[in-house]
């Protein structure tokens, strides 16, 4: 399958060009070096939140497909909501609260306003589309005949669903009723729908127009690892282990012996075999689902992100390509805005494959949990001295110091992975409330997953 449309749900807004961009300064930011790790983590930490707060879409409170503190929005887009995104702004809600960023009286009214927006959206065998008006709850069609339900985006969204349901179940009568509404947005999702008529696999698109035109297979290995396992978790809508193997794996062709850097790809990147798709593919899915000690027949999946993340990391380190700033403290390639060539705005998928000298800080930030040291080092850095890359949100989406630019927007899905991996590298507190949910113990173990650190009901955890 060809690698474009591996990224279909993200590059459809590859056409945006404008002239909205800032040139990169190395100046120096004399208190940054004040900070402690931990002081930096946080600061990082809490400003990327607002994202998810203060710049929320005030009709429904989901997370924008993008925001621009510029007010430049070239498609008059400002009103569209993201899916994928608003789930991994629910994680990073959960955070925030947990951290006293805000109030947990202001999370449930939040948190309660989405819910509601989401039940009157429209939905399609439950499953939301990829884009919804944020002021009609109606589809915002993402191409021609991707104008129905959104599988993968759906379950980024369910991922959060869950999270929020196990963080408030056991508290006060409102918090209990808040838990009980994203169980039941959770349930109505229709999983099983999506194998297209019961074959062994999951499918991303269902149109009412178009039905199966699309016609796109969820295979192995890229982002979607975990719509298999909210599929297989659902206790009212399931899906069978056959399409775990069979469709997700592709009997057993998902194993890769390629090695990169001496680090072994394990699985068959599609489309990037030889260095590995862009880093979200490490995120997108481990935002919920802790990789630390999971495996199955076909990976070990620490070892997997670890070894994508540093493959990333050393290509960054080598610069076959000579591009200025990369190495060490200055790297992390993944899908973002990006420096088209004639200077323009647009949008790439960033790889080793795919260089053009422009740097995504969710690619380092959000891999801390893989590469600490090297993460750490890449987030002191771009604060000590690319103050012009830090704005309202946290770090803006995208810079490359060869071409002196700087993309001063952000986008949801680079700006949530960034918040919740560095609550689970602090505390671990999103990877407990999802791997602790009864059904995704259920489901893991259903799709021949074990886990060490989180053992099912009656065995003691590995410590």
């Amino acid at each position: 399958m060809r690698f474009k449309n591996i990224l279909i749900f993200t590059l459809a807004i590859a056409g945006i060009t404008c002239s909205s961009q800032s040139p990169v300064r190395e100046n120096k930011n004399p208190d940054a070096k004040k900070l402690t790790d931990d002081q930096l983590l946080d600061k990082v930490q809490r400003q990327t939140f607002r994202y998810f707060w203060d710049f929320a879409e005030p009709h429904s409170g989901m997370a924008r497909e993008r925001y621009h503190p510029d007010g430049n929005y070239p498609d008059r887009d400002a009103n569209i909501v993201t899916t994928g995104g608003s789930g991994f702004g629910l994680m990073s809600i959960i955070s925030a609260t947990n951290r006293g960023y805000i109030k947990k009286k202001e999370a449930v009214e939040r948190l309660n306003k989405i819910a509601d927006f989401l039940t009157k959206a429209d939905r399609f065998h439950g499953a939301w589309s990829h884009w919804i008006d944020g002021e009609t709850g109606k589809v915002k069609p993402f191409g021609t005949k991707d104008n129905g339900g959104d599988l993968v985006e759906t379950s980024f969204l369910a991922q959060g669903f869950l999270v929020v349901r196990e963080y408030f179940k056991n508290g006060t009568a409102e918090e209990k009723a808040l838990a009980g509404k994203y169980d039941k947005l959770w349930k109505g999702i229709e999983w099983n729908w999506y194998t297209k008529g019961g074959e062994n696999a999951l499918y991303w698109h269902w149109s009412p127009n178009y039905a199966w035109d699309m016609n796109f297979k969820l295979e192995g290995y890229n982002e979607c690892l975990i719509t298999y396992v909210m599929a297989a978790s659902s206790p009212t809508h399931t899906i069978s282990r056959d399409a775990y193997d069979k469709g997700w794996a592709r009997n057993g062709k998902i194993i890769s012996d390629k090695v990169a850097y001496n680090f072994p790809l394990v699985l068959k990147h599609n489309g990037a075999e030889k260095m590995g798709g862009p880093l979200f593919w490490a995120h997108y899915s481990y935002l919920g689902l802790d990789p630390n000690g999971l495996k199955d027949q076909y990976a070990d999946y620490q070892k997997l992100n670890y070894d994508h993340s540093m493959i990333n990391y050393s290509y960054a380190v080598e610069n076959p390509k000579a591009y200025k700033a990369y190495g060490k403290d200055f790297w992390g390639l993944t899908a973002s805005y990006s420096r088209n060539e004639d200077g323009s705005t647009g949008y790439n998928a960033h790889m080793p494959g795919n260089d053009v000298g422009v740097v995504s800080p969710t690619a380092a930030i959000s891999s801390i949990v893989y590469t600490p040291k090297e993460s750490i080092a890449f987030i002191r850095n771009l604060y000590e001295n690319y103050p012009d890359s830090w704005g309202l949100a946290g770090f803006y989406d995208a810079l490359s110091p060869q071409y002196k630019w700087t993309a001063k927007w952000y986008l949801a899905i680079d700006q949530g992975p960034e918040v919740v991996m560095l609550e689970n590298y602090r505390s671990g507190l999103i990877w407990k409330l999802f791997m602790n949910a009864p059904e995704v113990q259920q489901g893991l173990k259903k799709l021949g997953f074990t886990t060490s650190k989180y053992p099912s009901k009656g065995r003691k955890a590995v410590k």
